[in-house]
């Protein structure tokens, strides 16, 4: 069992990112993908997008007309596995040093990007998603976004690439007028929000490895074009002060299991449509 670094903030802070290397081995990632594909069956079992409280999937059709799962969200309710994954002493070791021992978490999801599928990601800070404004608080230092690589990430089948530094911009000039899921990044969206194409990096990742990044920071990805899955575990905690909403994932460092009841997080109705049902 890996432990964490300790020298990853000022890295955070500087570039807007940071990776952990190793920090689940290979069993243990062993178990996660096992737990990862009983998802994508269950998800693809549905056929189309379907959702039960918080937890929702994502079906997207391949270039054959197949299904394709894109992405499965709150699967913390499905999986004891990646329930327990998300509430790992290790992370709450990481995140403690950016946002202290007490964290909410606001994003739980599993995205496969799917050779033959549209799996491009345009250019976008995930700052834009953190709505109503009220509810998110500081989200320059109160918030950390995290992903898990269940397998490498190359630029065969599209990493994950980002902007270094952006995030001490703010908010910035991004096109946010459509989904940045099926769409292309594009050299012309970054020189309109005033940053260099040259200076994009590859967040390049083997299997275990933890990469954390700011909601500011700017980052996309293209289309897997290999004949495998790309599968990442993302996970985004919060300083639990600074936020109205999502389930609690550490109180002083300790795990926090789910309670009876979905919390509030981004689906405006899962009080007024809790049941089981298909949105598409």
């Amino acid at each position: 069992m890996a432990m964490a670094r300790t020298d990853h903030v000022a890295e955070y802070r500087e570039r807007g990112y940071t990776v952990i290397r190793g920090l689940f081995d290979a069993r243990e990632i062993a178990e996660i993908a096992a737990a990862t594909e009983a998802v994508h069956a269950d998800a693809l079992a549905r056929g189309r997008d379907w959702r039960h409280g918080n937890l929702f999937y994502r079906i997207a059709r391949g270039t054959d007309g197949a299904p394709r799962v894109q992405m499965a969200q709150w699967i913390a309710w499905v999986s004891p596995v990646l329930d327990a994954l998300r509430r790992d002493p290790r992370i709450a070791a990481v995140l403690a040093p950016l946002i202290g021992g007490d964290a909410k978490q606001i994003i739980n999801q599993i995205h496969w990007k799917a050779p033959g599928a549209p799996g491009d990601f345009a250019w976008h800070q995930d700052s834009r998603f953190r709505k109503p404004d009220s509810a998110y608080r500081n989200l320059g230092d109160a918030y950390v976004q995290t992903g898990l690589a269940i397998d490498a990430h190359t630029f065969e089948n599209g990493c994950m690439t980002v902007v270094p530094g952006s995030h001490r911009d703010g908010p910035l000039p991004l096109d946010t007028r459509g989904d940045v899921l099926g769409q292309a990044q594009e050299d012309h969206a970054l020189k309109v929000a005033g940053l260099d194409p040259a200076a994009v990096e590859p967040l390049l990742l083997e299997p275990g490895d933890l990469a954390l990044w700011s909601p500011f920071l700017v980052h996309g990805s293209a289309a897997n074009r290999t004949t495998r899955p790309r599968r990442f575990y993302i996970n985004g905690y919060v300083r639990a002060a600074d936020c109205d909403r999502g389930e609690w994932t550490f109180r002083n460092g300790e795990p926090v299991p789910l309670g009876p009841e979905p919390s509030l997080v981004h689906f405006e109705q899962l009080h007024a449509r809790p049941e089981p049902h298909y949105t598409a």
